[in-house]
């Protein structure tokens, strides 16, 4: 599938990317993550697009620029016109496309977790809607034995068999047991490559999912670049925000990208809730990765187990943070007697509400078990990250956001808004439970 460049993208494009073109490498001084956030920020707060410094009105945008970053290396950048149309005239038979920040089919999970540290550009192969489809993440060391392979191998068949897509690095090893397992099982998955995506694009073992749509292949450095330690460490990042959850199969204690991902999910980052192989030899690594609060992989044995597995974790015998539970409510498939919650309600009230008897305050009920749930909120959070969590709209998350506020549950911070929980404020969630529901 090609797309074409937006303009925003094109922007982007020559401001950042390298546009290597064979093994030939570029120059110029390219702005930095840091340099363009600044920009992408400067552009924003006067509601202008990247696309403007490409407009008529270019040169005057650039000198306003100046003080941030200096305009004649912006304008040198701008005009590298004729590299982006090599680039492009490259990546077009390889079915390699780009897509940027600005642009409406950028995925939501990477802007929601990342916000302005999502990457500005990807590049990519495949089927893009797969990226915003939810998955589980499992990642792993490169030398691995014939019988991890294997249990891995099983993970992304049972991920398949329960229309669960698979995320990982594409790397040998782990990686790629993972997504092969899926593949084969017919069902999807999305590598984050590091380096080489062009390489990956054009292998045989690829194209066939490639081209059925199962398979999506992304990168956000240069399709042609090589491998690089500093980029296969940062790419870490982008798998688990893709996912809903991660397993690690294994890894080094403090070493390797593995370790490094992992650990930096459960100390800082928080995306998703992080699972660790329970079974056969764990090493120091999965040890030292529970005592950080990865939980331990229940070892699901079908679809249906495989699919519970991720709609409750357990860790301690309490419940795992709000944010990972509902994500995962959210993106339970419906079942065959499925009905939404509009009709359910209607045909709720409709048989149960006598002419002796008052109709059930149900919206109060479900205020109740939601204001339970937000009352986890890890952090501060937006109302538009809340409504993701809740796979709700953005209105609905404000309206419960603002009516917890007036009861005193929520505190309202700063501008844009973000909601954190009173301190001090936790409620007897049990006996607000049974009240809600007596």
């Amino acid at each position: 599938m090609i797309h074409s460049l937006s303009p925003n993208t094109q922007a982007i494009l020559l401001l950042t990317a390298p546009l290597i073109v064979g093994r030939g490498t570029d120059s110029a001084d390219l702005l930095t993550s840091s340099e363009y956030k600044r920009l992408a920020r400067f552009l924003r707060e006067r509601q202008r697009q990247p696309s403007d410094l490409l407009s008529a009105e270019g040169d005057s945008l650039l000198r306003e620029c100046h003080s941030l970053i200096d305009s004649s290396r912006l304008k040198r950048l701008l005009e590298r016109g004729f590299l982006l149309s090599q680039a492009m005239e490259r990546w077009q038979p390889r079915a390699i496309w780009v897509i940027s920040r600005a642009d409406a089919n950028y995925p939501k999970r990477l802007k929601t977790h990342l916000k302005e540290d999502a990457p500005p550009v990807l590049y990519g192969c495949g089927e893009m809607r797969i990226l915003d489809s939810g998955a589980l993440a499992v990642v792993g060391s490169r030398n691995v034995d014939d019988e991890l392979i294997a249990y891995t191998e099983n993970i992304g068949r049972l991920a398949a068999e329960a229309q669960r897509t698979v995320v990982s690095g594409g790397a040998r090893g782990v990686d790629q047991a993972a997504m092969r397992g899926a593949l084969e099982a017919g069902g999807k998955a999305v590598g984050v490559l590091a380096d080489s995506l062009e390489r990956a694009s054009m292998s045989r073992e690829n194209r066939s999912y490639l081209m059925d749509g199962r398979l999506a292949l992304i990168s956000p450095y240069d399709p042609s670049a090589g491998f690089n330690v500093g980029h296969a460490m940062q790419r870490n990042k982008l798998i688990y925000a893709l996912a809903d959850a991660a397993l690690v199969v294994n890894a080094d204690f403090e070493k390797g990208g593995t370790w490094a991902g992992a650990a930096e999910q459960l100390d800082k980052l928080h995306f998703v809730p992080v699972y660790v192989r329970s079974s056969g030899n764990l090493g120091n690594g999965l040890d030292a990765l529970r005592r950080k609060g990865a939980l331990p992989w229940p070892n699901p044995a079908t679809p249906k187990e495989f699919a519970e597995t991720l709609v409750v974790e357990i860790a301690n015998g309490e419940m795992a943070p709000m944010q990972n539970e509902l994500r995962f409510v959210a993106k339970e498939q419906p079942g065959p007697d499925y009905v939404p919650l509009s009709e359910a309600t209607e045909s709720q009230s409709a048989s149960t509400c006598q002419p002796d008897a008052p109709a059930p305050d149900l919206a109060g009920e479900l205020f109740a078990k939601v204001r339970e749930l937000l009352l986890r909120l890890p952090g501060s959070q937006t109302d538009s990250e809340v409504a993701i969590m809740l796979n709700v709209s953005k209105n609905q998350a404000k309206e419960w956001l603002e009516r917890s506020v007036k009861e005193g549950w929520i505190e309202k911070r700063g501008k844009p808004a973000r909601y954190i929980v009173q301190p001090g404020r936790q409620p007897d969630l049990f006996n607000d439970k049974e009240r809600a529901f007596s």
